[in-house]
């Protein structure tokens, strides 16, 4: 049977999920496109569901197949592929690191705290420590992470369950401030900190931070995007 109302109840919580509330409310989010059904498939996230049009019904038995009219008003895509799935969103007690780790202190670009989680995916920071940030699970920061989502830790918490979980582990900050990146030299493990496009880290994570780095720029230039400044970061203190 091909769905084609946009009444249906499954169709209508499905949809939902394009806003935050409910996301939290069903603790579920949409993966969006084929290539990041697959990677959402392979990283064994917990699936609920998947939904394509016709042209998929073949590669997807018992997803939920709906017109491709339907479809175009479920997905947040400009132009849409034809499937996507629902997933669960792990829930994950927050746990020191493994290894190397990154500290995000109130992010509030969708597509900054995507690109950073492509980053840290690629360069092996394994745990990513949201505070007060944008959810990391909205369709714009999932388009910006490709994938990287499903393969990281991703811990929502405050300041106090933040630094309880990193007891032990030197915060490294990105600061205007601090001493120049390619000079420095970073312990072997670490918790590199990020803080807003707008006003740099918080003062309690200044305060926790036991090295404060910056990278050097022109005169000309002002700033960096976090986005840019966090990858240029991870990689030059990975390599150090």
């Amino acid at each position: 049977m091909v769905i084609t109302s946009k009444t249906n109840p499954i169709i209508k919580k499905i949809s939902s999920l394009s806003e935050k509330k409910y996301r939290k409310l069903y603790n579920e989010f949409m993966v969006e496109s084929a290539k990041a059904v697959e990677e959402c498939i392979s990283s064994g996230m917990q699936l609920v569901q998947i939904v394509c049009t016709e042209d998929f019904s073949d590669r997807y038995p018992g997803a939920i197949v709906v017109s491709g009219e339907l479809f175009a008003k479920i997905s947040t895509e400009k132009n849409p592929q034809g499937v996507l799935a629902v997933a669960k969103i792990p829930i994950n007690g927050i746990l020191p690191p493994k290894g190397k780790c990154l500290l995000l202190d109130r992010l509030q670009d969708p597509g900054n705290i995507g690109t950073i989680i492509r980053t840290a995916n690629a360069a092996g920071y394994s745990d990513i420590y949201l505070i007060n940030c944008a959810d990391a699970y909205s369709p714009k920061a999932l388009r910006a992470g490709m994938g990287g989502t499903f393969y990281v830790n991703l811990y929502d918490c405050g300041y106090d369950e933040a630094f309880k979980a990193l007891e032990g582990v030197p915060l490294i900050t990105a600061d205007m401030s601090g001493e120049d990146i390619f000079k420095f030299s970073p312990p072997e493990n670490f918790c590199l900190c990020i803080g807003n496009e707008g006003g740099g880290v918080s003062g309690e994570v200044l305060q926790r931070s036991d090295f404060t780095v910056k990278i050097p720029m022109r005169e000309t230039c002002e700033s960096l995007n976090a986005g840019v400044s966090a990858a240029i970061a991870m990689y030059v203190l990975k390599k150090n």
